[in-house]
């Protein structure tokens, strides 16, 4: 018995990113599901490169997502004062390099001053007010953000944790095994 393609297709996360108050968090879920089964629901998506002074989160292809972390960690080393040019680098080599093209994952990229989405088509995206996400459940947790940040007054990882337990409510590929990770954007 064959498997058809959406049957066998890793579905991987939600990661949301909140520039807020002096503050900005990355917070991911653990969920990696294949087809309609959890495959593992503690997988940690967000990680601290570059000393602890940048964030970032990845969604996707588990294993095209740590060949993106690696290539990004690459750059960072090449660029370490200068995150967007890593990133914008990255992104160039991701989408003119033959193997790379075929990498299915997104990740966002915060540190003190930018927040950066990077997908495999070259694009490079900072968000206009500080907030973003990916993945199967990445517009519910924004619109849970943008809320948030709005209408609350909750620090920076708070809304993300909370933005990620709106998601997790709503999306079956995301769940509220949730980890944050923040930096202190003031001075």
């Amino acid at each position: 018995m064959s498997q058809s393609n959406s049957e066998s297709t890793f579905h991987a996360t939600t990661i949301v990113s909140v520039r807020h108050e002096g503050e900005v968090a990355l917070a991911g879920d653990g969920q990696v599901t294949l087809g309609s089964a959890i495959m593992k629901a503690d997988a940690t998506k967000i990680r601290r490169l570059c000393d602890g002074k940048v964030l970032c989160g990845f969604a996707g292809s588990t294993a095209d997502a740590f060949a993106l972390l690696e290539r990004f960690e690459a750059k960072l080393m090449d660029y370490p004062a200068n995150m967007p040019r890593a990133a914008t680098e990255l992104a160039k080599e991701w989408r003119l390099d033959r193997a790379l093209r075929r990498l299915e994952a997104m990740m966002i990229v915060a540190d003190k001053s930018h927040t950066l989405l990077l997908s495999g088509t070259g694009d490079v995206i900072s968000p206009t007010d500080g907030v973003v996400a990916i993945g199967s459940g990445g517009n519910y947790a924004v619109a849970a953000a943008r809320s948030l940040v709005k209408h609350s007054q909750l620090s920076a990882g708070e809304i993300a944790v909370q933005a990620m337990q709106i998601a997790a409510s709503i999306d079956i590929y995301t769940n509220d095994s949730i980890i944050v990770e923040t930096l202190n954007i003031d001075g």
